[in-house]
């Protein structure tokens, strides 16, 4: 059984915001803005939550089965750090949505940023376990920010979306090297939500953690796998990307004390190994839970796979877990989705936007009892990007029972 990904698709949100622009609106220091390699990142609407996000990145794929397959779908497995009850899962609503069978089982995970990769991970356990033939999984990463401290220098890097993977026996987009992981975790206190409307951020110290967990979690790889190096085992790498500055920091720092690299060699290897796998986040923004996988979409539309080439994979999420993992990607493996076009069809709003939409967006969030979501103050940008799309948005909250649409 070739277990892994079977098809890949990705959500990115419908408006974007000038991430230049930002800084220089906000009166951040300009010299930083080099570090962070941000271009745009993604916004969610007042209408949009981490459900909406989920359906649109999974539709795609859903639909692309024929009937007997989706009857085959038995697994939903729904990574998220953006929970939306204590004890009702998000995948309930997802699954709704998507229309899947109801003998299915259905859940949501949590650890911060890692949840997409322990919503794969369980996903394909649960596959490999089954001895039905053809099962299969769904895994689902899926935010949606919620509100960060203005002219903070973590407010430029927050995305939208999410990305869904089929799960199965016939991996045409990602064959994992079964038991070829290496983790690593402990306790840390660096980004945490530990209020349904705030974000804590210590960016200095959740670097120190991701840098920590890039070099144990490989060490803990190359204890499983014999002979593994960073450099000749992997065709490229693709890791979790908050901005796509801190991946360059890991890479350097992973290639100077694996390897002795001098800055041009590591400069030539981030840019032919690396960088594939940036181009969408730089786009974007960080997609907490899917922000991993959104670079497995881009360097599948980036890199060059004429023939199958394994690729080396670094998941983190903070307080803190994290894994290095790898597989092969199978010769000419596409997402199911025009990621590209999508991110040319976003519309782009002002910073001025940006702060009505998240004054309006505290009602989407946990806890709310009751609210209807008006697309009125957004009315050009919703008609524009979302009316006659077929996309699910947020339509009323009536008893905190969420109810959605198609627009």
């Amino acid at each position: 059984m070739a277990l892994g990904i079977e098809a890949i698709g990705a959500y990115v949100g419908r408006a974007f915001l000038d991430v230049r622009g930002m800084f220089q609106a906000r009166g951040l220091d300009m010299s930083r803005f080099a570090n962070l390699m941000m271009e745009r990142r993604s916004v969610n609407l007042p209408c949009e939550d981490p459900v909406t996000n989920a359906v649109n990145a999974a539709r795609p794929l859903v639909d692309a089965l024929d009937p007997a397959e989706r009857e085959r779908i038995e697994v939903l497995v729904v990574g998220t750090e953006s929970g939306l009850d204590f004890g009702k899962p998000i995948s309930t609503y997802i699954h709704h949505h998507l229309g899947l069978s109801p003998n299915c089982r259905s859940f949501e995970v949590k650890h911060a940023c890692y949840g997409g990769t322990a919503a794969l991970q369980t996903a394909a356990g649960m596959v490999a376990a089954n001895p039905v033939p053809g099962v299969k999984a769904l895994a689902v990463a899926t935010d949606a920010a919620s509100a960060t401290v203005k002219a903070s220098y973590w407010e430029p890097s927050e995305g939208a979306g999410a990305v869904a993977m089929l799960v199965g026996g016939q991996a045409g987009v990602l064959e994992l090297d079964r038991g070829a992981s290496g983790f690593h975790t402990f306790e840390v206190m660096d980004t945490l939500r530990p209020r349904h409307d705030m974000d804590s951020v210590d960016p200095d110290l959740s670097l120190l953690a991701y840098m920590r967990c890039v070099e144990e979690s490989f060490a803990a790889y190359r204890k499983r796998v014999a002979g593994a190096d960073i450099v000749d085992t992997f065709a490229y790498l693709a890791m979790h990307t908050p901005f796509a500055g801190m991946v360059k920091g890991a890479h350097r720092m992973l290639l100077r004390k694996q390897k002795g690299f001098g800055p041009r060699e590591i400069e030539a290897d981030f840019t032919s190994r690396v960088v594939p796998s940036l181009t969408y986040g730089m786009r974007v923004g960080n997609t907490f839970s899917a922000a991993l996988y959104l670079a497995l979409c881009s360097l599948l539309d980036h890199g060059d796979f004429a023939e199958p080439r394994r690729v080396g994979l670094f998941s983190y999420g903070s307080g803190c877990a994290s894994e290095f993992y790898s597989g092969v990607v199978p010769a000419g493996a596409r997402p199911a989705v025009d990621i590209g076009k999508a991110l040319e069809d976003r519309r782009e709003i002002t910073v001025d936007d940006l702060d009505m939409i998240t004054d309006l967006s505290a009602d989407r969030v946990f806890g709310v009892r009751d609210a209807v979501f008006d697309p009125k103050p957004y009315a050009d940008l919703f008609e524009d990007k979302f009316e006659g799309r077929g996309l699910l948005v947020l339509d009323r909250i009536a008893e905190f029972h969420r109810e959605y649409r198609w627009s």
